[in-house]
């Protein structure tokens, strides 16, 4: 047994690091996608402790990536020292923090803003917590959208351009790189970036999800008066799967705004918090793996259908009929309503096992 699963995760590394290379094969826009899959697969990770683990239905996840990625536009950029002389005068060549320091600051920022959005929720549930959660999540985009007058802070609806990219140890992410003979796009560099940050994610996750907080969530989740009667502290679970799953937020938008380097407020629309929704619901509520592949399917199909529904039309009917983006929202939709239908706990459910030490 133990030979087999070390097979299956020697396997399982092997596709991962071959994986783009392969896709580099047919244009690096596939590698791209690979990447933004990465991206909100982080997300999505994050969004399963909030509403996987403890059961809060969150509406505005999206304001917590807001906050890492524009963190990440103003300390790693040369906006503020264009706006603020004091600043220019303080740092005369540009305010350009390196990404390792702005992450564990923008999951520190985000981790605050799911604690000031938690506390006054914690009573809340189901949908007036949906929509309360939905609500934040439009105020931080509207506030992202306006803050640049009187003062200049988010540049508006124009946005933050000429953010640093990740450079590690000098190795510039953003360039290609000759190596043994081979080239390294910028786009399979940050590839294994993310994939690292992703596996370091899941086993935070899973540390958690086995440890005594996350068991107290699960017994949150199934019944909150119950676990309030064995002694749990419902309110403070509740505030540390807020502030957790908000850090994963606020990590993944430092390294979406690195990657981008250029953010605005078009990013942060409530439609990508109903996406980050639906991986974890697709996916399998609760489960890790589950989500993981939720946020593949909804990341690469509708991409996949953006490529391919057009031409095929054109080579069988001569004619297009169903537009690329009506395709992709009509997958979405059905996708949803097939999983509502037939797989009501998700793609992958999660094993009986994981919640027995809390049922028992």
């Amino acid at each position: 047994m133990q030979q087999n699963n070390k097979m299956k995760y020697i396997g399982l590394a092997l596709g991962i690091i071959l994986i783009p290379v392969l896709l580099g094969g047919i244009g690096n826009y596939w590698v791209r996608i690979a990447d933004m899959a990465l991206l909100y697969i982080m997300l999505a990770l994050g969004l399963n402790i909030v509403v996987g683990f403890a059961g809060l239905l969150d509406l505005g996840y999206i304001a917590f990536f807001a906050v890492g990625a524009y963190l990440s536009g103003l300390l790693s950029s040369p906006h503020l020292t264009q706006q603020f002389p004091l600043i220019a005068s303080l740092f005369p060549d540009g305010l350009h923090l390196s990404v390792w320091m702005i992450i564990p600051i923008a999951g520190g920022v985000a981790a605050f803003f799911g604690i000031l959005l938690g506390s006054p929720t914690l009573k809340l549930k189901g949908d007036y917590l949906a929509i309360v959660t939905l609500g934040f999540g439009e105020i931080i985009r509207i506030f992202m959208n306006n803050l640049d007058r009187p003062i200049n802070i988010t540049n508006g609806p124009k946005g933050i351009k000429g953010i640093d990219p990740v450079t590690i140890f000098g190795f510039d992410l953003s360039h290609n790189h000759k190596l043994f003979g081979f080239t390294l796009t910028s786009e399979l560099l940050y590839y294994y970036l993310f994939v690292i940050l992703t596996v370091i994610i899941v086993i935070i996750c899973r540390r958690i999800q086995n440890s005594r907080m996350g068991r107290a969530w699960v017994a949150i989740r199934e019944d909150e008066i119950a676990a309030r009667a064995m002694g749990i502290n419902t309110r403070n679970m509740k505030l540390a799967a807020f502030a957790l799953g908000a850090s994963f937020g606020g990590i993944s938008g430092a390294m979406f705004a690195s990657f981008q380097q250029f953010v605005s407020p078009e990013s942060f629309v409530l439609w990508e918090s109903i996406v980050i929704l639906a991986m974890v619901v697709i996916g399998g509520i609760g489960h890790i793996p589950g989500v993981i592949l939720g946020g593949i399917v909804l990341t690469v199909m509708p991409e996949f259908l953006r490529s391919t529904v057009e031409p095929v039309q054109r080579a069988i009917f001569g004619h297009v009929f169903l537009e690329a983006e009506v395709a992709r929202q009509l997958f979405f939709g059905l996708s949803l309503l097939l999983v509502m239908l037939f797989k009501t706990d998700g793609l992958w459910t999660a094993p009986k096992h994981e919640d027995k030490a809390v049922k028992a």
